[in-house]
């Protein structure tokens, strides 16, 4: 473990500050500031329009950045307004805490120690607190693990903790986000937007002490609990409409056709039947008339069903543009000849004109039954090529 000194030098070295948000928190915010004091004269405290004795505690550390807000807009808020002035000061990172913790000095040294040891500076680490402890009430426990499961859902990323206000940031790639938040739901947009710009989001273990008579909570529930619900539901929206279909697109251009069936069809270790029925859900989905949702409804049922998204994604592609024609001839040709329509006229006659088709009902009903079909079809084909594949692979 750094002693005070080593860790000094490092938190200047790698040009990290700590900022503090704080909205009457009097009896706790002395102590804070006087302890990280300890080790880093690099404190910017914002005064987030307190009513208490805040504004006179501040007043004795002339050492240090301070912003009043004259309106409390929100931690939010004052978080973004401490970024960017962090980042005019010169800081590379931020550490952030809340002032009615009390924070040991060695956890400030673990999100050091980690920052340096990571190649990649990108990042933005979370410290996961000792939440799972006895004495964490049911409620706490269980929206601990609602937005962990949240968390991956709109990002892929498994983590141990997303609501620890103990971070570090990442300063320039932050400020480069579009934020819309101000309250406490900013740390959620934080984290969950970082993640799809390609920070790299990563758990640190870290332990907080906090006297429960001295903390200070300023969290409206049901107003809160609405606004995190809607951030929530428009965060899976966006990541299942946009975020990774553009994510799977780019792995697929960034492998190529030949590098992906290599890696993601026969590199996996999935089971062959696995593999092929991702590639059966692909195809069945690509080819219903369910056009403008085939992407959040293959990968809704690849997360259900727990199949490789890649893959299941990929095969959806059996409808792209230069294939629609004749996936959409061949669902009306079965349309018609399943309900009893004529069917006497070929592809031409389809491609200058759609007056035979009789109803949308025809089209729907062929395409339906052309993907299951086709889906079945092509499960069976891929299972026996994996299967010897993976055979041959193993003797």
């Amino acid at each position: 473990m750094l002693d005070r000194s080593s860790l000094e030098h490092k938190i200047k070295t790698l040009k990290i500050c700590v900022i503090i948000p704080t909205y009457n928190n009097e009896r706790t915010l002395k102590r804070v500031i006087d302890g990280l004091l300890e080790i880093t004269k690099d404190l910017i405290v914002i005064n987030n329009s307190a009513t208490d004795a805040t504004f006179r505690i501040l007043k004795t550390y002339t050492e240090i950045t301070q912003i009043f807000l004259t309106k409390n807009k929100g931690k939010g808020n004052a978080l973004r307004i401490g970024f960017k002035k962090a980042e005019a000061l010169g800081y590379d990172f931020a550490v952030t805490l809340k002032p009615d913790r009390q924070y040991y000095l060695k956890y400030i040294a673990v999100f050091v120690n980690q920052l340096e040891f990571e190649t990649n500076k990108n990042l933005l680490l979370i410290g996961s607190t000792n939440r799972d402890q006895k004495t964490v009430s049911g409620r706490v426990s269980f929206t601990d693990k609602l937005s962990i499961f949240l968390y991956k859902l709109q990002t892929g990323i498994q983590l141990k903790n997303t609501q620890s206000g103990f971070r570090l940031y990442p300063l320039k790639e932050l400020n480069k986000i579009k934020f819309f938040t101000t309250k406490s739901e900013f740390e959620i947009e934080t984290i969950v937007k970082a993640a799809w710009r390609g920070i790299s989001v990563k758990n640190v273990p870290v332990r907080v002490s906090i006297a429960h008579q001295e903390k200070a909570t300023h969290f409206k529930s049901i107003k809160g609990f609405l606004r995190i619900s809607l951030l929530n539901t428009w965060f899976i929206l966006i990541a299942f409409l946009y975020i990774k279909p553009r994510d799977l697109i780019r792995e697929f251009r960034k492998k190529g056709i030949r590098r992906f069936i290599k890696e993601e069809i026969l590199g996996n270790n999935e089971s062959p039947l696995k593999s092929s029925q991702a590639m059966a859900l692909g195809v069945f989905i690509g080819l219903t008339p369910l056009w403008g949702f085939h992407t959040i409804l293959v990968l809704s049922l690849a997360v259900l069903f727990k199949l490789n998204k890649a893959i299941s994604f990929a095969f959806t592609n059996v409808s792209f543009p230069p294939f629609i024609p004749f996936t959409v001839y061949a669902g009306i040709m079965i349309g018609n000849y399943v309900l009893g329509e004529p069917t006497d006229y070929s592809f031409a006659d389809f491609e200058e004109n759609f007056e035979f088709v009789k109803s949308l009902k025809t089209y729907v009903v062929g395409s339906f039954i052309l993907a299951s079909v086709m889906s079945v079809m092509v499960g069976i084909v891929a299972y026996l090529l994996l299967f010897l594949y993976a055979k041959k692979k193993h003797d």
